[in-house]
């Protein structure tokens, strides 16, 4: 009977063994314990080898709760009220924020401390890092230096975007347009020249305009000055009151009021569009068309629409800053303008073949 009694105290003993033994056994192999509940009471090892006491859990770390590995303690709903937008097991990995632990603008939080929505932009920062390091005046000179040499500086150019010969009904002529500025982005001083002449004959009519630009947007400039007209006839000069710009869809625009030292007054609307065939292949149709408010017979103008030019002329970049082409222009004159021309030995209307160059400086 004594082995079997020893026997049976043996498989007694091991029945008794505490539970943690075979988590620790189970950790081992990787295995995760699992979690008591809040108010179930852990076991504790002192390290001295005897039964482990059992102390109950107080804390659950939102991470672990996130992954299951316990559960925490329970809440009260009026304190912690729960966001659907944002679960806690997001909130407690960091992917979110609680609505009622989100800063607001009571709490003193400002810019982007502030949940989304119609939000005021934070200050703008009035100090220089820099500034903390060198002389404040130094700095300050650096910087407007900095300002200048990124948009500020002042410059000059120059450019023909017509200087051509014209092959027409009886005398061939030349034709030409150029403008040229001095001054930096916003504020200019603009001087535009055009004119026109047959080959063997004075120069049939020229005007001269210098014009104070000013931007008034990213596309746009408003010009007023004055303009000066030579040739057959007697010369005038005007006022003027104009704009210049790039309008949508890439269209090249300008127009202008012109009221002269008579008191006649007219205007001009003109523009092209540059359609590129090739990144050096260009097409480029223009009109302009010229109004006058009444008739000014010695210098042959009508009241109306006076004359109107219809051009077609294709260029081809050698370099970007120069570029020759052929083309065609068809010029008509209407109403009193055509009357008056008539009655100067001169056609109404006429077709020119054209080719030139088309540079900038």
């Amino acid at each position: 009977m004594m082995p079997a009694s020893l026997l049976l105290a043996g498989l007694c003993a091991f029945a008794l063994v505490p539970p943690a033994a075979a988590q620790s056994d189970h950790a081992v192999h990787g295995s995760a314990p699992s979690a008591p509940a809040a108010d179930e009471p852990v076991a504790m090892d002192h390290g001295d080898g005897g039964q482990m006491d059992m102390e109950p859990s107080t804390t659950c770390a939102p991470e672990h709760a996130a992954m299951g590995h316990c559960t925490p303690e329970a809440t009260d709903a009026a304190e912690a009220p729960a966001d659907p937008a944002c679960p806690p097991e997001h909130a407690a990995m960091g992917h979110c924020a609680p609505a009622a632990s989100t800063p607001t603008a009571a709490s003193g939080a400002v810019g982007t401390d502030l949940p989304p929505g119609d939000s005021p932009a934070p200050p703008v920062p009035d100090d220089w890092y820099a500034d903390r390091l060198y002389p404040e005046g130094e700095m300050e000179h650096s910087r407007h230096v900095m300002m200048q040499e990124s948009g500020g500086l002042t410059t000059a150019f120059l450019s023909f975007s017509l200087a051509e010969y014209q092959a027409r009904k009886g005398r061939d002529g030349y034709r030409w347009e150029a403008e040229g500025w001095y001054g930096g982005d916003i504020n200019r001083i603009t001087l535009k020249s055009k004119g026109e002449g047959a080959f063997g004959e004075a120069i049939e009519s020229t005007e001269t305009q210098l014009l104070y630009s000013r931007a008034v947007g990213p596309y746009f400039n408003l010009q007023a000055g004055v303009r000066q007209d030579a040739g057959h006839g007697p010369d005038r000069t005007y006022a003027t009151v104009g704009f210049e710009g790039l309008a949508p869809y890439w269209f090249e625009v300008e127009g202008a009021l012109f009221l002269s030292n008579k008191g006649d007054l007219s205007g001009r609307i003109e523009g092209y569009y540059d359609q590129r065939i090739t990144q050096k292949l260009i097409l480029q149709p223009m009109a302009e068309f010229n109004f006058a408010a009444q008739d000014a017979p010695e210098i042959g103008i009508g009241s109306g629409l006076s004359d109107m030019e219809l051009g077609l002329r294709l260029r081809y970049e050698v370099v970007r800053e120069f570029a020759p082409y052929v083309g065609f222009e068809w010029a008509r004159k209407f109403g009193d303008t055509a009357r008056f021309a008539r009655a100067a030995g001169e056609d109404a209307s006429g077709v020119s073949f054209v080719m030139g160059v088309r540079a900038w400086f």
